[in-house]
C-alpha cells in the first residue's frame, strides 16, 4: 500500500483542546520556577546537621594527646581506631544488648496494647469510650519528671528495682499515649464499607482486627514501632533512677559512666557515641518514609 492510500485520521474541523493559557502559565510558575530561599535554607540546615557529625567522627579517630590541641574541623593527621577498640573492650557490647532488649520489649508491649485500644476508640461511638480515649491522651501532657517519685515507690514495692523491667514498663507506658494517637488517626482512614462487608460475611471483631485493621494500618504501626523504639533507645531518666548496678545498664547510662571512666579521654567518649548511634540511625534510614507518613496521618479526619 502506498503512502497516498494510507488511512488518515478523522478530521473534526476543530483543533485539539488546549488548556487555558493562564492555567499553563500557572503550572509552569509552580513547577519550574526556582526557589533560591528554599535552596539556601536547605544548604544551611545541611551544614548545621553535618558539621557536628563530622567533628564528632573526626575527633573519635584522633589520638588522645591531640584531641584538645587541634582544630575540631581539621581531619586527624594520624587517624587511629584505638578509641573504638577501647570502647568495645569496656562493656559496650553488654550495654548494647541491654538496650536492644529494652527497645524490643517496649515495642512489643506498645503494639499489643495500643492497636486494640485504638481500634476500640475508632469503632465504638459511645460517650464512655470517647471520654476514656481523651483521658488516656492526658498522658501526653504529663512529663516523666513529675511522676518519677511515685514510679520509684511502685517499682520498689513490686521488687523490680535494678532490673530491665524497671526500665521497660515505664518507658512503654509513656510511649503509649502518642502511639494511640498515631494509630487512631490511621484507623480512621479505613473505609466504613470494608467493615460492613466483613460484617456481612460473619466476621467477628477479632477477625476484623487481624484481617482488616492490622493489614490496613501498616503505616501507622511502622510509625509506632519507630517512635517507641527511639523512646527506649534514647531514654536516660528511667535507667538513671531505677537501676544501680552494671547488670541492667543500657547505652545512655553507659555513655554517662564513660565520662568518669575515661576522664578527659574525649576521643574514646565520642567513639562510644558514634557506635551507639549507628543501629538506631540505620533503622531510621530504612523506615523514615513510614515514620513521616504515619505522623502526617495523626491529624486525619
Amino acid at each position: 500500500m502506498s503512502h497516498d492510500t494510507l488511512p488518515r485520521p478523522a478530521q473534526t474541523g476543530r483543533p485539539p483542546a488546549q488548556p487555558p493559557a493562564g492555567r499553563r502559565r500557572r503550572h509552569w510558575h509552580w513547577s519550574r520556577r526556582p526557589n533560591p530561599l528554599a535552596g539556601l535554607g536547605s544548604v544551611i540546615w545541611l551544614v548545621i546537621v553535618i558539621v557536628p557529625i563530622y567533628a564528632m567522627i573526626s575527633a573519635s579517630l584522633t589520638h588522645q594527646d591531640q584531641a584538645l590541641g587541634n582544630n575540631a574541623l581539621k581531619p586527624p593527621a594520624r587517624p587511629t581506631l584505638d578509641n573504638y577498640n577501647t570502647v568495645l573492650h569496656n562493656g559496650f557490647g553488654h550495654f548494647l544488648a541491654n538496650t536492644a532488649i529494652v527497645a524490643a520489649a517496649v515495642v512489643v508491649i506498645v503494639l499489643v496494647l495500643c492497636v486494640p485500644l485504638a481500634h476500640v476508640a475508632v469503632r465504638t461511638r459511645s460517650r464512655w469510650s470517647t471520654a476514656a480515649f481523651r483521658l488516656f491522651l492526658l498522658g501526653v501532657a504529663i512529663p516523666a519528671q513529675a511522676v518519677v517519685v511515685p514510679l520509684y515507690l511502685m517499682i520498689a514495692k513490686l521488687d523490680l528495682y535494678d532490673s530491665l523491667l524497671a526500665i521497660i514498663l515505664p518507658t512503654a507506658a509513656f510511649a503509649m499515649p502518642v502511639s494511640v494517637l498515631i494509630l487512631t488517626g490511621t484507623l480512621r482512614d479505613i473505609s466504613e464499607e470494608l467493615y460492613e462487608a466483613m460484617a456481612l460475611d460473619g466476621a467477628s471483631p477479632t477477625r476484623m482486627l487481624f484481617q482488616l485493621v492490622i493489614p490496613m494500618a501498616k503505616g501507622g504501626i511502622s510509625t509506632v514501632v519507630i517512635y517507641s523504639a527511639l523512646q527506649a533507645w534514647n531514654g536516660f531518666l528511667f535507667p538513671l533512677i531505677f537501676t544501680q548496678s552494671d547488670g541492667p545498664r543500657v547505652l545512655t547510662l553507659g555513655l554517662f559512666t564513660y565520662v568518669s571512666q575515661f576522664g578527659v579521654n574525649i576521643p574514646a567518649l565520642l567513639a562510644s557515641v558514634v557506635l551507639s548511634g549507628i543501629p538506631i540511625f540505620a533503622v531510621y534510614l530504612v523506615a523514615r518514609r513510614a515514620l513521616v507518613g504515619g505522623l502526617m496521618g495523626v491529624g486525619g479526619k
